[in-house]
């Protein structure tokens, strides 16, 4: 009788360039799709709202997909170490094949299932399929591992030369129904309460809105180094949810960006190419670090940030939160993050910068929020981001830069268009009093039906004041 595999998918949600479905099929066997709902394996980091909702629609599409091609996607619920087990013994099946993750948790998990399915005679087979290079492949030239961003980008540009991409399956012969399955109705991961809208409207998740999004991009690619940062503009790639899933991979990411600009692996990149092969390069230089500091998630990576004075504060953390900080700023990033699950990059700088320097909030209240509201929360991309931007983790933003949330509206947004856009109780203000309404002539607030303190906050603190005792909590560190 012909064996039954089964390909485990994780965050691969994927068909194309999926190295375990690829080896899974290349076994001959018959192969069963498995994916299994176990936030509980995940440890302190359970998917958040926004990362539930894609993960719905992620799956019904690559559930689809499957159906296309002569398969099924069986789905569970419960703790992987009881389930694939349950799965075995009830389809007979002689072979698992999964795509890794580098969470601490997950890493900790899956190494323990296969120790005990390798235990009964199973075949196991992992492989790399969310990394252009793996966190172990990449060491200084003393062994240790990088924690410097530069040298690690060399690092790893002298030595990538990225894997074919697989082609997408033409064909999958499915093995048997397993007895336990569920459906994804019954894994609850939508709202019960219907807050989803603006993410509909925003995104289409699953691997043929990856791969459109990807051609969407290309367009604008040219252009990335003078629009990247203009946050009234559709100037970045918002790959990034798709990434965080693997509806799509690194390396077509990479071959397709570099094949349609005819820009070999070797050769030196320039321009707005070159800006967006180093942010891939970023995240993986976010996998290096968590992987090799498995404690950064809540822990500083410098020490001495454990003494750091943050305060307490609820009543600022929910304005910060609700975009409510006085600030246009800072509350139109909030509240583009609540609308739509997703914030442009230089904002979320903007916005953490405040948060951890302009209200001294533990910068973990600030990765626990994102990691809700997020439909890209990445435990590797969150912890890299926010220890930068705390400037206690690598290659971090020193402390004493503290963006002015005045000045660098002014500057990212000119045109006023991104604040107008998610802040329009503000939009009749003209552009010079935009960025700090309570600046503006009573008699242009009132013919703009702006009430500050009711219509729109004050600002919860005052910019230099709130520099100051940053500055000074910094000093601290130092006696």
């Amino acid at each position: 009788m012909q064996k039954t595999a089964i390909v485990w998918f994780r965050q691969d949600l994927r068909l194309a360039d999926n190295p375990a479905l690829d080896a899974a099929l290349a076994s001959g066997a018959k192969v069963l799709c498995v994916y299994i709902n176990s936030p509980k394996d995940e440890s302190d980091w359970p998917p958040g709202g926004a990362t539930k909702w894609w993960l719905h629609h992620s799956l019904k599409s690559l559930s689809v997909s499957l159906e296309a091609l002569g398969a099924r996607l069986d789905l569970f619920s419960g703790s992987a170490l009881d389930i694939l087990p349950k799965i075995i013994s009830e389809t007979n099946a002689g072979a698992v094949y999964w795509n890794r993750r580098y969470e601490p948790a997950i890493i900790a998990r899956d190494t323990k299932i296969k120790n005990d399915l390798i235990q009964k005679g199973i075949t196991v087979q992992s492989f790399n399929a969310s990394l252009l290079l793996e966190p172990h492949e990449v060491a200084n030239k003393q062994g240790r591992p990088f924690q410097v961003y530069t040298p690690f980008w060399r690092a790893c540009y002298e030595r990538l030369i990225p894997r074919a991409t697989l082609p997408k399956p033409r064909k999958i012969h499915c093995g048997p129904v397993p007895n336990s399955t569920t459906t994804l109705e019954k894994l609850n991961l939508l709202p019960k309460i219907d807050w989803a809208a603006g993410m509909r409207d925003f995104w289409e998740p699953g691997e043929d809105g990856a791969m459109n999004r990807l051609n969407e991009w290309i367009s604008l690619a040219p252009k990335y180094g003078q629009l990247r940062d203009q946050t009234g503009e559709d100037g970045t790639s918002r790959l990034s949810p798709h990434l965080h899933f693997g509806e799509i991979s690194p390396v077509q990411i990479w071959k397709h960006v570099l094949d349609h600009f005819e820009i070999q692996s070797g050769s030196v990149m320039v321009g707005g190419i070159g800006i967006f092969a180093k942010e891939v390069v970023w995240r993986e230089f976010g996998y290096h670090l968590l992987y090799h500091f498995p404690n950064t998630p809540l822990e500083p990576l410098r020490a001495d940030y454990s003494r750091f004075p943050w305060i307490s504060d609820a009543n600022t953390l929910h304005a910060w939160k609700k975009g409510l900080t006085g600030y246009p700023m800072v509350d139109a990033g909030m509240r583009q993050l609540w609308h739509t699950g997703w914030m442009h990059n230089r904002v979320r700088m903007i916005v953490g910068s405040f948060l951890v320097k302009h209200l001294l909030l533990p910068w973990q209240e600030g990765a626990k929020w994102f990691w809700d509201t997020l439909v890209d929360a990445d435990l590797a991309s969150n912890t890299l981001g926010w220890q930068w931007t705390g400037g206690c983790g690598a290659d971090a933003s020193p402390y004493f830069r503290i963006f002015n949330p005045i000045t660098q509206g002014e500057k990212f947004d000119p045109s006023g268009d991104y604040v107008r856009r998610w802040i329009p109780e503000l939009a009749q203000l003209p552009i010079e009093y935009l960025h700090k309404p309570w600046e503006a002539p009573p008699l242009l607030l009132r013919a703009g039906g702006i009430e500050l303190g009711t219509t729109y906050p004050k600002p919860v603190v005052d910019h230099a004041k709130a520099r100051e005792r940053a500055l000074q909590a910094l000093a601290s560190l130092k006696k």
